[in-house]
C-alpha cells in the first residue's frame, strides 16, 4: 500500500509560481509512474502532468505546457510540480497520484492510476 501526501499548495497571485511536493512511502517509489491532477467543485478531475519511473520521460496537459514542470527524485521518494506563470484559471484542488508499472507514457485519465493523496488546494488571485 502506498502512502501519497501533497503539500505546497497556497494562494499566489497571477504571475506567480508555486512548488508543489508529493511524499511517497510504503512502496518502491522507483516502480510507480507518478501524475498530477486537479479538481474544481463539480468538475471531473483532469490530468495535469506526469513522468515515467525513471524521470526521463514528462507529459503535460496543453494549457500547462511551459508553465508547469513534472520532476522526480526517487532518492527521496517525492515527484514535483514546479507552477510558473500562474492564471486565476489554475485554481483547484491539486493531487499526486501513483500507477504501478514502467508505463510510458502514464496514463491520462484518474481511472488509470492505483493511488492518491489527498489533494493541496492552490488558488490563485486576479
Amino acid at each position: 500500500q502506498v502512502q501519497l501526501v501533497e503539500s505546497g499548495g497556497g494562494l499566489v497571485q497571477a504571475g506567480g509560481s508555486l512548488r508543489l511536493s508529493c511524499a511517497a512511502s510504503g512502496g518502491t517509489f522507483s516502480s510507480y509512474a507518478m501524475g498530477w491532477f486537479r479538481q474544481a467543485p463539480g468538475k471531473e478531475r483532469e490530468f495535469v502532468a506526469a513522468i515515467i519511473w525513471s524521470g526521463s520521460n514528462t507529459y503535460y496537459k496543453d494549457s500547462v505546457k511551459g508553465r508547469f514542470t513534472i520532476s522526480r527524485d526517487n532518492a527521496k521518494n517525492t515527484v514535483y510540480l514546479q507552477m510558473n506563470s500562474l492564471k486565476p484559471e489554475d485554481t483547484d484542488v491539486y493531487y499526486c497520484a501513483a500507477k504501478l508499472g514502467t508505463w510510458d507514457p502514464p496514463p491520462s485519465t484518474r481511472y488509470g492510476y492505483d493511488y492518491w493523496g489527498q489533494g493541496t488546494q492552490v488558488t490563485v488571485s486576479p
